[in-house]
Parts: structure tokens; C-alpha cells; sequence
């Protein structure tokens, strides 16, 4: 029996408007053998948490432009622990300050992917976390 594919949820939380490079990320994710669900935009973390549910994904991807990466990321956290979801990777990607990579480390984030980052670095490491954090038959 092969084992599924990493399923991965893309989420853009809050009232960023610009969502191209989640887009070029689940697709680069979904050449690689993920299975990608996509959130659209202006999501709020409650539903991110439900999509998650729902979709029994391995990793979440967090597309945040807005600047506001760190209340978001810190109410992600907190939704998935509220909801028995620690074995959900989180994966923070955008405008990221270098200064708030460890911050962002400290709250839960599994890794942060600022812009610029490289396709097949992003892909490489998704689909390793996807399958190490993955707990399900």
C-alpha cells in the first residue's frame, strides 16, 4: 500500500490582497507530489483551522505580506493547540524581517520563508516536514 501524499493548505489570513506567490508556491508544491488545498484570500484563522480539519492536512503554509505575521502566527498556534493539532507543520512565508525569523521559531512556526526564497528549497523542505510530521494512517 503506498502512503498518501503530503496534503498541504495554503491560507492567506487577514487583508492581505496579493496572492501570487502562494499561488506560484502550491504550484511548485503540487509539481513535487503534494496535494495542495488553497484557501483563497481574506481568510480568518478560525477558518484556517477548520480547512485544516476538514482537509486532514500534514502542513500549513502561511502566505502573509500584511506585516502582520506575528499576532497571526501567534493565534494560529494557539487555534491548532485548542484543537489537538500539534502535529501539523506551520510553515510562515512573505515579507518576513530577518528579525522576526526566530520569534516567528519561537511561537511554533516550523520554518519561515521570506521572500525571494528558492522554489525548490520551499518544495525540498515541505515535502520532508509533510511526511515527518505526519502521525496518520
Amino acid at each position: 500500500m503506498s502512503q498518501r501524499p503530503v496534503r498541504v493548505l495554503i491560507a492567506k489570513p487577514g487583508l492581505d490582497g496579493h496572492d501570487k506567490g502562494a499561488k506560484v508556491v502550491a504550484q511548485a508544491l503540487r509539481d513535487a507530489g503534494c496535494e495542495v488545498i488553497y484557501t483563497g484570500l481574506h481568510k480568518t484563522i478560525d477558518e484556517i483551522v477548520e480547512v485544516a480539519l476538514q482537509e486532514d492536512v500534514d502542513v500549513i503554509g502561511l502566505s502573509i505580506l500584511s506585516g502582520a505575521h506575528l499576532p497571526l502566527t501567534e493565534q494560529l498556534m494557539r487555534r491548532l493547540r485548542e484543537e489537538g493539532m500539534e502535529d501539523v507543520a506551520v510553515i510562515v512565508g512573505g515579507n518576513i524581517p530577518h528579525q522576526d525569523r526566530p520569534k516567528l521559531l519561537e511561537l511554533g512556526a516550523t520554518a519561515v520563508f521570506a521572500t525571494g526564497s528558492r522554489l525548490d528549497e520551499i518544495t525540498a523542505f515541505v515535502v520532508k516536514i509533510g511526511q515527518r510530521a505526519r502521525k496518520k494512517p
